[in-house]
């Protein structure tokens, strides 16, 4: 008898540490951590040669280089060069379980969106929300309102952090870094929770499409990997977009408009006729699932070049050509239009569904979902319309799915993420890391 009753104490203990207990601790690790991380400017910036694209990521690389120091992981490196940061939790399972489990890699990125300012960010953490709109206190015309925003009405009593209104929060994706470090803290207060071998990286420039472009695969020693970079809570994301870019030059004559007549010809005419022509049913803010878009997000120019940028996105190739054909036709309607004017679109590959490569390591995601419905999180299976560092990983070998890191209205100041998603967020990866090590030998 007593042996049983010893034996239902160490299974439910057990059962219990993988997310049940020290929910408190983990609360304020974790947003301690996004506290402090997102007052570190770290905005990347486009149409940079070098990696990293802004020398400021560097600031924050060296503070999680030293936090994992510090935690006294071995192997926590700092490439100089580029700016990636790369550690080792090491397998407490036996030496004979520990080679026959993969290694599995947690990965988030340090750069925040160029589209608002991260400099100089004020975090505001509104405890115990009540409910209503949030009203942001340094700049009351940013309202983070219930209508549009119907999760808030999912975390009442929860603490709910957002900026002063004036900055972006940066929670893309700090908050998945302050995961990360807090679940790997947890697993050593934790040596009863098995896992085998974690890896974990932060990288520089996901906001700019080069994360993975100086990513040390092979010396990271992952055989699967998950961004922390989703959404809302329960996000599993197996599935993003096809995805170009499109450059869209527009060449005219200049000459002193003061003798002007016959002889200029304003290339700012045709690019703004060329926008105007834009599909209304194509465009980011009239799409939503699984429907592609065609979006002019950067003009630049005066009379004699103008320079337009457009994303082409779509979740098939199909899709993606059709829109390519589109861009080709309104280049056409111009060209009738102001025939003076030299029109020229340069299509580049960006990446690719890395739904084509998941489909085949279907454990990959289903070890996810387990992760999840362990700590009564239900995960929401939704395409990502957009990319990940793991959209360009899983081409080059790297199988990586994205998971939820919690925060809601990124790339924007009326960014917000509620304190008990970066629970679950915590939780779901310390039960990843606890799966694999029971049921992925041999994978």
């Amino acid at each position: 008898m007593r042996a049983t009753l010893v034996l239902l104490i160490t299974l439910f203990l057990s059962e219990m540490s993988l997310g049940q207990v020290d929910e408190g601790w983990i609360k304020k690790a974790a947003a301690d951590r996004l506290i402090r991380y997102v007052k570190i400017d770290t905005q990347s910036k486009e149409d940079m040669a070098q990696v990293p694209s802004t020398q400021k990521q560097f600031d924050l690389a060296r503070v999680l280089l030293k936090e994992l120091q510090d935690l006294g992981l071995p192997e926590a490196r700092l490439d100089e060069k580029h700016c990636y940061v790369y550690a080792t939790l090491p397998s407490n399972l036996s030496e004979q379980q520990t080679a026959v489990v993969p290694a599995v890699g947690f990965m988030a990125h340090m750069d925040a969106s160029s589209s608002v300012s991260d400099a100089n960010v004020n975090p505001i953490i509104h405890r115990d929300y009540r409910g209503g709109d949030i009203v942001l206190p340094n700049d009351t015309t940013c309202v983070i309102t219930v209508e549009k925003n119907p999760n808030l009405l999912k975390s009442v009593g929860d603490d709910i952090i957002t900026t002063d209104g004036t900055t972006l929060l940066a929670a893309d994706d700090k908050a998945g870094i302050a995961e990360i470090m807090t679940a790997v803290e947890y697993m050593l207060k934790h040596p009863e929770i098995k896992h085998g071998t974690i890896k974990i990286a932060f990288t520089p420039d996901e906001e700019v499409g080069k994360g993975p472009e100086y990513f040390d695969i092979k010396g990271w020693g992952a055989k699967y990997a998950y961004t922390v970079d989703g959404g809302q809570l329960g996000e599993l994301s197996e599935e993003t977009f096809n995805a170009q870019a499109a450059v869209v030059t527009f060449s005219g004559k200049n000459t002193h408009p003061g003798y002007a007549k016959g002889i200029m010809v304003n290339s700012l005419y045709a690019a703004s006729y060329f926008i105007s022509l834009f599909p209304e049913d194509m465009k980011p803010e009239t799409t939503e699932g699984r429907e592609g878009y065609l979006h002019p997000y950067d003009l630049t120019g005066n009379e004699e070049q103008s320079r337009l940028k457009v994303l082409i996105r779509d979740f098939d190739m199909s899709g993606l050509e059709a829109e390519g054909k589109i861009l080709q036709e309104m280049k056409q309607r111009t060209e009738q239009k102001f025939p003076k004017v030299k029109i020229n679109i340069k299509i580049t590959d960006t990446y690719r569904n890395m739904y084509s490569v998941l489909e085949k390591y279907p454990e990959v995601v289903e070890f996810a979902e387990e992760a999840m419905k362990r700590v009564g999180v239900k995960p929401i299976l939704l395409p990502v319309r957009g990319g990940t560092d793991g959209s360009q990983l899983t081409f080059m070998g790297l199988p990586t799915p994205n998971i939820f890191a919690g925060e809601e209205n990124p790339h924007g100041k009326l960014e917000w993420i509620p304190a008990n998603s970066m629970v679950r967020s915590v939780q779901t990866i310390v039960n990843i890391s606890n799966i694999w090590a029971e049921r992925g030998a041999g994978k």
